[in-house]
């Protein structure tokens, strides 16, 4: 494997001990940062030109990225984007633009200088508000990466009553951030819900409230004619069963929940006072 390629397999940075153990030589190292192919950021880290800025802040204050700043290398979903670095430096002191978590208890990443996701998913939760968490613990405990139940062990005490609560709003599944944040939004609201109800004729629905208003959430892909045609036939199968199909969309679920949920309690009411029969 060439120099290049190992750097970009590591987020583009790596330690000089790292490179001559893996059989680079230094005097290479040395002709590299000559020539502009490599940077040396830092004593005794080299990088690429487009190195991942997480990977170098790291190595910088001789930490492990963890939290929402490790969220992309586990392929995570996120809410909103970091505002600092998250790290795990372990020794409590402070450092300019950076959350210094816990340290850290599980094996780190292979070839990052990434937390373990355990200890990821862990200081997320005891750091990041409660949605932000869940979508990262959901994403991972769904595609079977970690367990809720491995991490509620995790978390005794009543200083981690948080984040107990917040591993108790996962579900089996989720296929997408909308869906998690839906969910959590309805239950919270007292509404009765199931997810992912195959329907006679219509197929499968994102959620079904009162076992008769279909609520769909449509990601970008939804926007595409030929979706817009087949959510239109969905819906119009749905209320030839008698079932009502609202569709809500990310700034909906992500940006104004509690409207969403007011309108649902609102079609509730109608439904219930007679609002959809003949006048």
């Amino acid at each position: 494997m060439d120099l290049l390629t190992f750097l970009r397999l590591r987020g583009g940075a790596a330690k000089r001990s790292q490179l001559v153990a893996s059989g680079f030589q230094r005097v290479e190292l040395e002709a590299a940062v000559t020539t502009g192919l490599l940077f040396r950021p830092l004593r005794g880290v080299y990088s690429t030109g487009t190195a991942d800025d997480g990977v170098v802040a790291a190595f910088r204050s001789n930490g492990l990225l963890t939290c929402i700043s490790a969220a992309a290398h586990y392929n995570l979903w996120t809410l909103h984007p970091a505002q600092a670095f998250h790290l795990s430096c372990g020794n409590g002191v402070p450092k300019p633009g950076v959350v210094d978590h816990s340290p850290c208890t599980h094996p780190k990443h292979p070839s990052l200088p990434v937390a373990g996701l355990a200890d990821v998913l862990l200081h997320a939760l005891r750091c990041l508000p409660e949605l932000d968490a869940l979508v990262m613990v959901q994403c991972a405990a769904q595609r079977g990466d970690i367990t809720g139940e491995f991490l509620l062990k995790k978390l005794p005490g009543k200083r981690n009553g948080r984040a107990r609560a917040v591993l108790g709003l996962l579900i089996p599944r989720a296929d997408s951030i909308l869906e998690i944040l839906a969910h959590t939004h309805f239950v919270r609201a007292g509404l009765k819900v199931r997810m992912h109800v195959e329907l006679p004729g219509v197929g499968e629905v994102d959620c079904l409230v009162d076992d008769w208003l279909v609520v769909e959430l449509d990601g970008a892909s939804h926007f595409e004619p030929r979706q817009i045609k087949k959510d239109n036939r969905r819906s119009r199968a749905s209320i030839l069963g008698g079932r009502l199909t609202l569709r809500y969309y990310y700034d909906d679920v992500v940006h104004n929940p509690q409207a969403m949920v007011e309108e649902i309690r609102a079609i509730l009411r109608l439904h219930a006072d007679g609002g959809f029969a003949p006048w």
